[in-house]
């Protein structure tokens, strides 16, 4: 039985390849995919939990901390994304844009280029920019901005608070904020970050 989804503003729509990739065959709708993928994640922190100290900059990590987060709800999880869609760069050049950012990170780090929360929250705009994956491109680059502003001896953000998987206004100003990021102002997804 196919899962009924709910469209929700500015997510990448699961095309019929994406959605063949689902393990669990008992999902009907959208709430039990969300629910199945929460408990996925929820996984994927302990196991982060456990990893600190591992460098987060890195490629393998990436792809793993996305395999961990999607892995038991997605085949595809951890792979980067191989079609086009409504946001993000070409799928061939994934890997290499995202080597690069990393790269980039890496120099922000070390030169001290900018402070924990806008290198990290630079870096989740960046990622998402790029959306390496099928799905979850938010939730994942989130969560690595999290990560990274935690090894830098700072909280991890709040990103205003609730989830931003429902549709509704706190969506609509992340996703605001986000566009101003790719037109040059961070300052406002910096602000919703610690929001």
């Amino acid at each position: 039985m196919p899962v009924k989804l709910t469209v929700v503003e500015g997510a990448t729509p699961l095309d019929p390849d994406t959605l063949a990739g689902l393990k669990p065959t008992y999902l009907s709708n959208q709430a039990e995919l969300d629910a199945a993928e929460e408990a996925n994640i929820l996984r994927a922190l302990n196991w982060a939990g456990r990893e600190r100290g591992r460098d987060l900059l890195r490629l393998d990590y990436v792809l793993q901390l996305h395999r961990r987060m999607f892995g038991d709800v997605w085949t595809w999880a951890g792979t980067w994304r191989r079609r086009q869609t409504n946001i993000g760069v070409a799928p061939a050049t994934i890997p290499e844009r995202t080597q690069a950012l990393l790269s980039d990170a890496r120099y922000w780090l070390a030169n001290t280029t900018y402070d924990p929360d806008e290198l990290a929250v630079r870096l989740h705009h960046q990622m998402v920019f790029i959306h390496p994956f099928a799905n979850g491109n938010g939730r994942h680059t989130r969560l690595l901005a999290d990560l990274l502003v935690a090894s830098l001896n700072r909280p991890v953000f709040s990103w205003g608070g609730r989830s931003l998987s429902a549709p509704g206004e706190l969506r609509r100003s992340y996703i605001d904020a986000l566009q101003r990021a790719d037109h040059g102002d961070i300052v406002p997804l910096l602000a919703f970050a610690r929001s």
